[in-house]
């Protein structure tokens, strides 16, 4: 029985290698210097959001300047992540006090186009630096629960943006109901993953359908840009 799959799932497998790869990195890259990514893959990424390319861009500064404002204002009393989407912000990681934690929203709230701040920081004493295998078990989960998107029949990986802090994946996008439903089981049925916490903005089918991009267009041999029906595997 033929399958319909996403524009993510069309790629010729080393071009979906490659995008997994950009999708799972840059995240991690933007929040730790201003930087600007060329390449196919990248571009791929971006035409392929929801986010329009303005609020693309915003999401990244918002991100830097979040970074940089915790850094200069509160150093070793954090050690954390800001994460952006749709200018909504994501706020992971540990910190020594309550004062801290409620510092910290209150500094990123003030940032240019902030929307709205999910504040999911944790009082631990001293809130040391995250070790190298954290840092190594958190990129694997969230490299499988991307890999399990992008296979996934019901959503496209690219409309959700994955975190992973000590074992727990955030999940952030712009999405229906029923694509947040499959994303939040997608991630708890994933090895390794001990809590799943969503902070989607839900949007109806057919604002989705506004903002999705037209689906790829038949390459030269007439074929889908990569597609096989009954295929999906990488």
């Amino acid at each position: 029985m033929s399958r319909i799959l996403s524009p993510l799932q069309s790629l010729q497998p080393l071009r979906r290698i490659a995008l997994l790869a950009v999708l799972v990195a840059l995240p991690l890259l933007q929040g730790c210097v201003p930087i600007v990514v060329a390449g196919a893959a990248t571009g791929v990424t971006a035409s392929l959001d929801r986010r329009s390319y303005g609020v693309q861009l915003e999401d990244s500064e918002i991100e830097v300047k979040g970074t940089s404002e915790i850094k200069s204002k509160f150093g070793a009393r954090a050690s954390s992540s800001v994460t952006s989407f749709n200018r909504w912000v994501l706020l992971t990681g540990r910190v020594d006090s309550e004062e801290t934690r409620t510092g910290i929203e209150q500094a990123i709230r003030g940032i240019p186009n902030v929307r709205n701040v999910v504040n999911d920081l944790v009082v631990v004493t001293p809130p040391v630096n995250s070790s190298m295998q954290k840092y190594s078990n958190d990129t694997a989960i969230t490299t499988l629960v991307k890999g399990r998107l992008i296979d996934s029949k019901d959503v496209a990986a690219n409309n959700i943006k994955v975190v992973t802090e000590s074992n727990v994946v955030y999940l952030m996008g712009l999405v229906t109901q029923k694509e947040a439903d499959t994303a939040i089981e997608v991630a708890r049925n994933t090895r390794a993953v001990s809590k799943v916490v969503h902070a989607f903005e839900i949007i109806t089918p057919e604002q989705a359908k506004q903002l999705d991009p037209p689906p790829p267009k038949p390459d030269a041999s007439g074929t889908d840009g990569g597609r096989r029906d009954g295929g999906g595997t990488m």
